[in-house]
């Protein structure tokens, strides 16, 4: 750590340095690093369980649509996403993209207090939940790809990772706890602060990150990364190690596709009442926070050294197959409930830091442009399509364990691919990127 920045309570640090393998001068941009994943990730989770509420009372009917809707929104500002990062340095471009974020929150904090279109409003927030969602993360997620090494992230990302998890598990809980004496509509106030306590941690990372060593050199704090605001998608298509990326992300949002479809469709014919659901989303965002954290704390590190990213990657498919499987034989409530409590624990205490390590080795105009493709167009286009998928196989007449059963193969291949992916990302790792 250098004067630039503080220098975090030596006892946080003695506690660090025993729970993860961190040298001595990674350890101020890992805890700055945990404390902004944390106040980012607990301003989403405060408005999650809103957003999921609100796609119930617009009717189950209507969700394929409102994916569709994401999409569009995600492939119009995906240029103007490149343009910002092809001209601003990496310290500029990242306060604004959130404080872009908390402005839009404002704004519907306004419209939703003076019961402006409430209807209207509502789907709109359902859509713009699920776009800050990918873009807040998949930001936050290039900044430690582009500070961190293939190396430095198979020990430090699960503990940075636990830092998001922690603050998936305060937003549950202070949704639960305010929604009645605040009202859902003011918790977006608290969310919005959340955000821009994320804002401080990133400003305070850059200055800690002077005295880390990493793969990026200090320009890159302050050198624009150039390049055209369409590059993403030239670099995806002449990759074949991006565009398998590109298909699992594709899988990812193919599973969890249909299974929050089948979620919504089993809850709101279980539970009719908007509180009961919205409580029991916080309830399954509580309990995968506390698996998670717990997985992240004791496991994910010691199991991404172990055994590499392929067999960390291919962990999540491997639940969906048993998932799917569970769900063909007997689709209900409580199945439901545990896979997709499961399915988000091993997403992101396992899976997920080692798709982030997949990033580790492409250059840094991939790292901010092509990774916000794949992680944000590609992603939310195949909600978009597989939303449309389900909705189709119900209009065919399949029933939900039908649909379940006919999801098995896919979830089979994502699998597959998940180990060739992580072998090709060693051999990167091994020739210097």
């Amino acid at each position: 750590m250098t004067p630039s920045g503080s220098t975090p309570a030596p006892a946080l640090h003695r506690w660090v340095a025993r729970a993860v393998p961190v040298a001595p001068a990674e350890r101020a941009a890992l805890l700055w690093s945990f404390a902004y994943f944390f106040s980012l990730l607990a301003g989403y989770y405060v408005l999650r369980p809103l957003r999921d509420q609100m796609g119930i009372a617009g009717g189950v009917r209507n969700l394929p649509w409102l994916f569709t809707a994401t999409f569009v929104v995600l492939l119009l500002a995906q240029p103007l996403y490149g343009a910002l990062v092809a001209r601003l340095p990496r310290a500029r471009f990242i306060p604004i993209v959130y404080h872009f974020f908390v402005a839009n929150l404002a704004i519907f904090w306004l419209l939703l207090t003076l019961r402006v279109a409430e209807a209207q409003v509502a789907r709109v927030f359902f859509v713009w939940v699920s776009v800050f969602n990918l873009f807040a993360v998949v930001v936050f997620w290039s900044f430690m790809a582009d500070l961190f090494s293939s190396e430095q992230g198979k020990r430090l990302f699960g503990f940075i990772g636990a830092g998001g998890t922690a603050g998936a598990l305060l937003g549950p809980t202070v949704t639960i706890g305010l929604s009645v004496p605040l009202g859902p509509v003011n918790l977006l106030l608290v969310a919005a602060l959340f955000l821009e306590f994320a804002v401080l941690c990133a400003y305070r990372l850059e200055r800690a990150a002077h005295g880390a060593p990493s793969q990026a050199p200090p320009a890159a704090q302050t050198d624009r990364i150039g390049g055209s605001a369409f590059a993403g998608l030239a670099e995806v298509a002449r990759s074949p190690y991006l565009l398998g990326i590109a298909a699992w992300v594709s899988l990812l949002s193919f599973g969890g596709t249909f299974l929050y479809f089948q979620q919504a469709h089993i809850v709101s014919t279980t539970l009719h009442d908007p509180a009961q659901q919205t409580r029991l989303f916080a309830g399954i965002d509580l309990a995968v926070g506390l698996l998670t954290l717990t997985t992240q704390a004791f496991i994910t590190a010691r199991f991404l050294k172990r055994f590499g990213t392929a067999p960390a990657a291919a962990a999540l498919p491997a639940v969906y197959v048993v998932a799917f499987a569970v769900l063909a034989l007997a689709p209900g409530l409580a199945a439901v409930i545990f896979f997709q409590a499961i399915q988000r624990t091993m997403n992101f205490a396992i899976a997920n830091p080692a798709r982030q390590v997949f990033y580790t080795v492409v250059s840094r105009e991939e790292k901010y442009k092509a990774k916000n493709l794949v992680d944000v167009v590609v992603f939310r286009g195949s909600d978009a399509l597989y939303g449309w998928v389900f909705d189709s196989l119900q209009g065919l007449g399949l029933k939900l364990a039908a649909i379940a059963a006919c999801a098995i193969p896919a979830a089979f291949g994502w699998l597959l691919l998940s180990m060739a992916l992580g072998r090709a990302q060693e051999r990167r790792a091994a020739q210097g990127g």
